[in-house]
């Protein structure tokens, strides 16, 4: 029965009123209302098809290439890291025998031990060079000597003075002097003694040579000629005031180990060469006098010591 008010249209489907359906709805899957009341099953649509890409050849030799280069560098790297482990291995190897072998050559050098007869020689030798600068000058010329006269009279000389340190061309005559300086003289010495007296002045000078060698070499060409020699050093308001070159009688010298020790002599009274006969030099004290005085210096400057080390730490081995 019809309601008043609204025509009816008979035959109408009702499924046409329904409005159309919206894009995407009913959803996939969903029951769709068909006529005569069924419901379909609304089919899913179709799914976009996947696109497989496909890998080239040359993709897979680029990647083999890197991964063979990256293998050879690692090689190269352990090659290299092989060989210098093995040279710094082979270094410090040979450092440490250097060392070892150093060490026991340092513990031999200084372990006592006997000293071989050259090496007490090199010793006396060394001692006997450095004393005329390691020993004091009353060492060098004492204040008083002993000595024998004739007649084998014990007499003593004085020392009035000493002259300051000079070298040797300045102390000596020329021809002594040229000689001293061939050979490397490094100074002279002297000093002036009275006998007890006070008759007779001597001067007595130490010229200092490098080494005994230099010494034999220079005493093999000094002048023949006790005219000449070191020249004398007179001390005012003493008895040698009057003692110059011209006084002097005769010179002479003494070698002994880098030394060689002059002597030149004369009368206090300023008496010249000249003015004495020969035959009064001949039995004159004034010479043997000279010769002594020179002589004690000289034994002393080249005395051995008194006691020369048995070892190289004193006398215990």
């Amino acid at each position: 029965m019809s309601k008043p008010g609204r025509p009816q249209e008979p035959g109408r489907r009702r499924e046409a009123s329904a409005s159309p359906a919206r894009e995407g709805w009913p959803p996939p899957g969903s029951w769709t209302p068909r006529a005569g009341g069924a419901r379909v099953r609304r089919a899913p649509p179709p799914r976009p098809a996947v696109r497989r890409v496909r890998a080239w050849p040359a993709a897979g030799r680029n990647r083999a290439a890197a991964e063979r280069a990256e293998l050879a560098t690692l090689e190269q790297g352990i090659r290299f890291r092989t060989i210098f482990l093995i040279l710094m291995g082979t270094i410090l190897a040979i450092a440490a025998g250097d060392v070892l072998t150093g060490t026991v050559g340092l513990f031999r050098e200084t372990a006592a031990r006997p000293l071989t007869s050259a090496e007490q020689a090199r010793y006396i030798k060394d001692d006997i060079a450095r004393r005329w600068h390691a020993w004091s000058a009353d060492l060098v010329f004492p204040a008083e000597l002993q000595y024998l006269g004739l007649g084998r009279a014990q007499q003593y000389a004085r020392r009035v003075g000493m002259a300051p340190e000079i070298p040797c061309r300045s102390g000596v005559d020329a021809p002594t002097g040229s000689v001293l300086a061939q050979y490397g003289c490094r100074t002279l010495l002297r000093a002036t003694y009275v006998d007890q007296t006070s008759t007779f002045v001597i001067t007595v000078g130490i010229a200092v040579l490098p080494d005994e060698e230099a010494r034999i070499a220079a005493t093999a060409q000094l002048p023949v000629d006790d005219r000449v020699g070191v020249r004398p050093v007179a001390f005012p308001g003493t008895a040698s005031e009057l003692f110059g070159s011209a006084q002097r009688q005769r010179n002479a010298w003494i070698p002994i180990g880098p030394y060689i020790v002059f002597s030149t002599a004369g009368y206090g009274d300023g008496r010249t060469r000249g003015s004495i006969s020969p035959e009064e030099m001949l039995h004159s004290e004034l010479w043997p006098a000279a010769q002594a005085v020179a002589g004690r210096i000289a034994r002393a400057l080249g005395d051995e010591p008194n006691a020369v080390p048995q070892c190289t730490q004193g006398n215990v081995c």
